[in-house]
């Protein structure tokens, strides 16, 4: 069975984000148990793996909240 892209995303809610150097990496929304902001925006992952990532704790939150 062949599962598109958006409906890969729908069905575990991952959240697009951008690292510092630019890179674009997808993350399940389920994995995330913190967001600070260091003042830069650093994801704490529940494996206990940390991203620093562009987007801001807000932009983050409003990802999470319109995903579902």
């Amino acid at each position: 069975m062949f599962i598109s892209y958006e409906m890969w995303y729908s069905i575990f809610m991952l959240l697009e984000v951008t690292k510092l150097n630019d890179d674009k990496v997808a993350i399940n929304s389920d994995m995330i148990e913190i967001i600070e902001t260091t003042p830069d925006t650093v994801i704490t992952l529940n494996t206990g793996r940390k991203l620093i990532v562009k987007e801001s704790r807000q932009e983050l939150r409003n990802l999470v909240n319109s995903n579902g």
